[in-house]
């Protein structure tokens, strides 16, 4: 055969082992090729794995950074109580279960501070939206003896449960269940109660049932000049991040900022529950804190009041890092999303009394209220 008819030995390697000419190439440039063709595959493998390595985590990345730059800075002079500050009591002040020496110390603690509320919890409703009064044998006696120690201190009736379809609680989508749990605020205004304060969940984002609650309650506080507040999940940190996370998880733990401005504007005050978060480090959480204060300010009508939540309690689970989630992280990414000349109906919240130590009460006060 003429040399010009005979395949090239670079023609012969390329086409591979299922021709003829494959058999003719000696053994070591045999094993060279399939050498060649093995780490082709594999360098092909470990760049499709760094691809989506890269998709994975640098989206992370960009928002921890982006979390750790909003708690850069000096909070401006004015970011500081402005007299809305409220605090979680639990049941124990209601049940009997509470002395006046426990009073007293609750007194001085509210004192010199910005508190203005007290959410005291007289529920749990029953999941048919209805309040049994025999949960709470001592409300008489407390908002007496509260309102001495505490002058000028408004309090407002915790009334909360589970919410279905995610739990098995109350549905907010049947009319006779807000029928009865606004028959249940009327019952504890009734009580002597200042105002109602609801804290269901998880209410799913876009819920119609919630919102027609609000609407209901709200016509009935403002007939007897009392304020609605809502305890109110966090705001998605990115559009449409909700939605996935319930596509994949099946729980609600964001609403959407249009649907946080929806319920806003049916209350008087909303406090956001800032806390957990799943942030790993005080840094990303006070950062996390002030990006919630900034879209809920951003949302949030003018003349309702807004609050935000203190993780006044100690916990260490995959949602809630103890050492992470700080009062001191929440109030001063609290105070850096304020602004000079910030809104004036603008509060912290301390969740929750029974659990606050000496510390988040010294955190709140010294970052807060000096």
């Amino acid at each position: 055969m003429p040399a010009s008819a005979r395949p090239s030995r670079w023609r012969r390697r390329v086409r591979g082992p299922f021709t003829s000419e494959w058999r003719t190439l000696p053994a070591r440039a045999r094993r060279r090729w399939s050498e060649r063709a093995r780490w082709t595959r594999r360098r092909r493998v470990l760049t499709a794995g760094a691809v989506v390595l890269a998709l994975l985590v640098l989206p992370v990345l960009g928002a921890a950074l982006a979390l750790r730059l909003c708690y850069t800075g000096d909070p401006a002079a004015d970011a500081r109580t402005r007299g809305r500050d409220a605090i979680w009591l639990g049941h124990a002040w209601v049940d009997g279960r509470r002395t006046d020496a426990d009073l007293a110390v609750l007194a001085g603690r509210v004192r010199g501070t910005g508190i203005h509320d007290l959410y005291v919890h007289t529920g749990p409703l029953e999941h048919d939206g209805s309040l049994d009064p025999k949960r709470s044998p001592g409300v008489a006696d407390f908002l007496a003896r509260a309102r001495a120690a505490m002058p000028g201190v408004r309090i407002q009736s915790w009334l909360g449960d589970v919410v279905a379809p995610e739990k098995v609680g109350v549905h907010l989508d049947r009319p006779e269940v807000r029928d009865r749990i606004a028959a249940s605020a009327q019952q504890v205004l009734d009580l002597g109660f200042d105002g109602v304060h609801f804290d269901l969940e998880p209410v799913h984002n876009g819920s119609p049932g919630f919102l027609a609650l609000l609407d209901q309650v709200h016509a009935l506080t403002a007939a007897r000049h009392a304020p609605l507040s809502i305890a109110a999940p966090q705001i998605e940190p990115v559009p449409m991040v909700g939605r996935v996370s319930f596509a994949l998880t099946g729980h609600g733990k964001w609403w959407s900022a249009g649907y946080f401005a929806q319920a806003a504007k049916r209350v008087d005050q909303v406090a956001v529950m800032s806390y957990d978060t799943s942030m790993p480090v005080e840094s990303l959480y006070g950062g996390y804190v002030a990006r919630q204060t900034s879209l809920a300010l951003a949302n949030t009508p003018a003349g309702v009041d807004l609050l935000m939540g203190l993780p006044a309690y100690w916990d260490d689970t995959p949602t809630h890092r103890g050492d992470a989630e700080t009062v001191r992280a929440a109030v001063r990414g609290a105070r850096l999303a304020l602004g000079p000349g910030a809104r004036q109906n603008f509060g912290l919240a301390l969740y929750v009394d029974f659990a606050a130590t000496p510390d988040h009460w010294a955190a709140y006060r010294d970052g807060w209220c000096v």
